[in-house]
């Protein structure tokens, strides 16, 4: 009959605890909840209303109602268009080749090789560089004239190909991709380098006492362990592309003839430049349902994935 309440007083001081620790982790992330709330949560949803408004960024006029005019005016507009296709054509350019490249720069410093951290430094530099020096470098290095890239271009092709890099509606918008995967490339080789030393050396052993080659144990073990890690960067990658802004606005800004027009920048040109505060937001928004979409994707891959595991 004792038996009853010591069971329920250790039943109270389990709750307790566990109150305890729901209250303390609430209260860690308190501030960061805060912050979210303020500067994302809040920002959005202000957005969404603002979408369906005539708000300008300085008008007399009073706010209306206006339903979804401005969607109707952002998928009316060809420059959007353009700078949608802009955004798809950076990622479908820019994730598999700095995925690839990634890769094989990975592959290639996990070895234990002196000077080898030296080398990994190196490769990992450009992604510690702000992105608007890391521009301003580049677009100095692709004057035509007087460039290092026409430079070595001339040297290789005899003065053949030196096309005017930023200027030219052909080669602005792969000067940018060019760029971007230099400056990128660091990170995804990180990543990618801790998945592979978290392959167990022992597949590779079984691997060679069955007589594999390098290629077949690349293929065979590698990849397929590096398959969630791949998916990971590939996803990662593909929203970074999508939010493409710093160094267009710096070596471009959007030009030639909107070559090289994002969405990013054409919300920002539309909701400041233009002060169409309300058309700016519903870029905006449709901007986070593609991101939105990106995110849902890979999150339906790494399930699925586990599922298999």
């Amino acid at each position: 009959m004792s038996a009853t309440p010591s069971t329920s007083s250790g039943a109270d001081s389990t709750m307790s605890a566990r109150s305890r620790e729901s209250l303390s982790g609430w209260l860690f992330s308190a501030p960061s909840l805060t912050l979210l709330t303020i500067f994302l949560i809040v920002p959005f949803a202000l957005a969404i209303g603002l979408s369906f408004t005539n708000q300008r960024l300085i008008s007399p006029l009073p706010t209306t109602f206006v339903g979804i005019d401005n969607y109707v005016a952002v998928f009316s507009d060809g420059v959007f268009w353009r700078a949608l296709v802009n955004n798809v054509t950076f990622a479908a350019v820019v994730v598999p080749v700095q995925t690839a490249l990634a890769l094989w720069l990975a592959v290639l410093v996990d070895r234990p090789l002196r000077g080898m951290k030296v080398y990994r430094t190196i490769y990992f530099m450009p992604v510690v560089s702000v992105m608007a020096v890391a521009a301003t470098v580049w677009k100095l290095l692709y004057e035509p004239d007087s460039g290092a890239v026409n430079g070595l271009l001339g040297l290789v092709t005899g003065g053949a190909l030196q096309p005017d890099w930023l200027r030219s509606t052909a080669w602005a918008l792969p000067a940018i991709i060019i760029m971007s995967i230099w400056q990128g490339v660091g990170f995804q080789m990180i990543v990618i380098l801790a998945g592979l030393q978290g392959i167990p050396q022992v597949l590779y052993e079984a691997g060679e006492v069955d007589g594999a080659t390098r290629w077949q144990k690349f293929r065979h073990i590698t990849l397929p362990q590096l398959r969630n890690t791949l998916i990971f960067v590939v996803t990662v990658t593909a929203i970074l592309a999508f939010r493409l802004f710093d160094q267009v606005y710096v070596m471009t800004n959007g030009g030639p003839r909107n070559a090289t027009q994002t969405m990013l920048l054409q919300m920002v040109e539309v909701g400041f430049s233009q002060q169409r505060i309300a058309q700016g937001s519903a870029i905006a928004v449709v901007f986070f349902v593609i991101v939105l979409s990106i995110t849902f994707v890979q999150r339906r891959l790494l399930r699925e994935e586990r599922e298999i595991t």
